[in-house]
């Protein structure tokens, strides 16, 4: 027992330094990609007004990028220790597919130009409630009571979501070329579709999500280990296991409204957190994925838009290399 301990002893004591090593790397990436996508190319000499007003300008798009990083990254790996089950998504609950349809139905009752007359701070957070609530109500419903079953719950929000995409599809199909055109343009996941008006309310909210998130990393850890011994070490899994849910709401809500469906990006991070962090705590788990959340999207974000000139193609390439990333993953894993 005592050489096993000697042997074990040099592997603990040096998996930190690597773990802080990669941390380091990872925090460096996104400093010189932000700084980048702040300063490159940028009009006027170095400290001249056109420089600070391209800059400002570039900034909204930083900020909306680590927002949406951060609700992506720590949405995902919330519900993945929430559903334990590292495959699942938070869009398999029919929150895409709800903004999708709220979006449809706008166009589809009221015409296009809907869509820009509402735009503002009042239909950001109509969207939010209602995704909220919705989430909220499907949880407290299913999860709540005596026959509360997580699988039953996931089939449920699976359908609705199917529900939700059939309902959209058919509104669609009934629209004007013109009004179709300009709504598919909202659906995809864009980065210019943020607005500097809606940056300060959503960095409050997450900010306080991840605030709560951080204060309970520990009870994450214990939920991770499954409902069994979750309740044999005192805690109140439904309660805990709800509460986690609705906080990933509200990250995918605040995320969703922002820039639009990013159904497989989340994913494409937590995975990748998991095996850079070489831990399972979370306390270790969540600043990696969100590192790499913003490395990922500030870096794609650059080369797209400095050197191809195609800033608007990065949701697209990211939700289809996550799409076979996903599969190549489930393929190995070889099931749910």
């Amino acid at each position: 027992m005592a050489d096993t301990l000697t042997r074990r002893a040099p592997v603990l004591t040096t998996r930190r330094p690597r773990i802080a090593w990669r941390f380091g790397i990872l925090a460096l990436i996104v400093v010189v990609a932000a700084v980048g996508v702040l300063t490159w190319d940028v009009p006027g000499a170095p400290g001249s007004r056109a420089f600070w007003i391209a800059v400002n300008l570039r900034v909204v798009s930083v900020a909306t990028i680590a927002l949406v990083a951060c609700c992506q990254a720590v949405a995902t790996v919330l519900f993945h220790t929430a559903t334990a089950n590292r495959i699942l998504t938070p869009s398999i609950m029919g929150f895409d597919a709800l903004y999708v349809v709220m979006q449809t139905a706008l166009v589809f009752f009221f015409g296009s130009a809907a869509l820009s007359a509402t735009d503002g701070l009042l239909k950001v957070a109509v969207q939010s409630i209602l995704m909220v609530g919705f989430a909220t109500l499907l949880y407290g419903w299913l999860f709540a009571g005596r026959r509360g079953n997580l699988h039953i719950m996931l089939l449920v929000g699976v359908v609705l979501g199917v529900g939700f995409g059939s309902l959209s599809t058919v509104m669609q199909r009934l629209l004007t070329p013109s009004d179709f055109d300009i709504l598919s343009a909202r659906l995809f996941g864009n980065l210019s579709n943020s607005d500097a008006e809606y940056l300060p309310w959503a960095a409050l909210v997450v900010a306080a999500v991840l605030a709560l998130v951080w204060r309970r990393r520990h009870r994450l850890d214990v939920l991770a280990l499954g409902r069994e011994a979750s309740v044999n070490l005192g805690l109140a899994y439904r309660r805990e296991v709800i509460g986690m849910l609705v906080l990933v709401a509200v990250l995918i809500s605040v995320s969703t409204t922002m820039v639009g469906p990013m159904t497989f990006f989340g994913f494409i991070v937590a995975t990748l957190a998991y095996q850079l962090a070489g831990s399972s705590q979370h306390r270790i788990v969540l600043p990696f994925a969100v590192l790499l959340g913003m490395a990922t999207l500030l870096g794609g974000y650059f080369v797209l838009r400095h050197i191809f000139y195609a800033a608007g193609m990065l949701s697209i390439i990211i939700e289809f290399v996550g799409g076979v990333f996903f599969l190549v993953y489930l393929l190995r894993k070889g099931s749910l």
